[in-house]
């Protein structure tokens, strides 16, 4: 059994690595570990050994270069392993149960989230040393293999790793933006880092716990996402509102203070600053 303290100094380690050096499948059972601490990670660290060897097994009989295959070769041979043989997919039917964003559970479901399902991916391309990112794409996260020599393909790992073309992507768009005149923009195509992918799983447990009312859950994994991300203002700014909305009023003029330490300078700052104060002299 491994306590809530430990696992949080393991996040902490992983979170002072360079953004390149994080391992996101490994992190994202760290994180899943908080809400099962009694769990053992050995079990699921070994079916990720299992994903990756799979993959350059299926790599090796469908005779591809492994060293710099096109992106389509890449995706075919993780489809294999990870939709045909571990019959990895979506979770369309209960789309936002919590377990959907837990990677442990996850793993043992088989179904899960795009982020979640994406984390798969990512970590299955590059066990191989292929190219691979999340993209910053609103409402549905994709995946962008890429070869060596620059070739592309962008990919929706929670509908089976299906290639998304420019349609394919601006039909999606308007369909998460619930706007038909939405377009897209260079913005969309852009990688996320590890941080981002992880901040974006842990996000998802966040909104989860608060549509449940579960205010001290979504606080949890909020803190989470700070140990990830210390500097992102806008964390501390929400863990300040959660903090006030519990009754916490020191911890949450801690949490308004960290956001001012970190805002730029404008309105949101100002405000902010002048929520502090007026706690301050609630406290005295």
């Amino acid at each position: 059994m491994t306590s809530v303290d430990n696992i949080k100094s393991a996040l902490a380690r992983i979170a002072s690595q360079a953004d390149e050096a994080i391992d996101v499948a490994e992190a994202a059972l760290v994180l899943a570990s908080v809400d099962h601490p009694a769990s053992d990670l050995a079990i699921y660290r070994d079916h990720l050994k299992d994903i990756a060897e799979g993959v350059h097994a299926a790599a090796v009989d469908a005779e591809i270069d492994t060293a710099n295959p096109a992106p389509e070769d890449m995706v075919r041979v993780i489809n294999k392993v990870l939709v045909e043989d571990f019959r990895y997919a979506g979770d369309e039917e209960t789309y936002d149960d919590l377990d959907n964003a837990n990677f442990m559970r996850v793993i043992e479901r088989r179904r899960g989230l795009p982020v979640a399902i994406g984390i798969l991916y990512i970590h299955a391309a590059r066990a191989m040393g292929w190219g691979a990112a999340g993209l910053n794409f609103p409402g549905h996260f994709l995946i962008r293999l890429e070869s060596r020599d620059g070739r592309r393909l962008i990919i929706d790992p929670f509908h089976g790793g299906r290639p998304m073309e420019t349609q394919s992507l601006r039909e999606l768009l308007k369909l998460v933006r619930q706007d038909a005149g939405a377009e897209l923009e260079a913005v969309h195509y852009k990688p996320v880092s590890n941080r981002e992918v992880l901040i974006r799983l842990q996000n998802n447990v966040k909104t989860r716990r608060m549509e449940l009312n579960e205010v001290n859950g979504a606080l949890e994994a909020l803190s989470n996402m700070q140990i990830l991300d210390p500097e992102n203002a806008p964390l501390w700014r929400e863990a300040g509102v959660m903090h006030m909305r519990l009754g916490q009023l020191k911890n949450a003029v801690e949490a308004f203070e960290g956001f001012v330490a970190r805002a730029p300078e404008g309105p949101d700052r100002r405000k902010i600053g002048q929520v502090v104060q007026e706690l301050r002299e609630r406290l005295h």
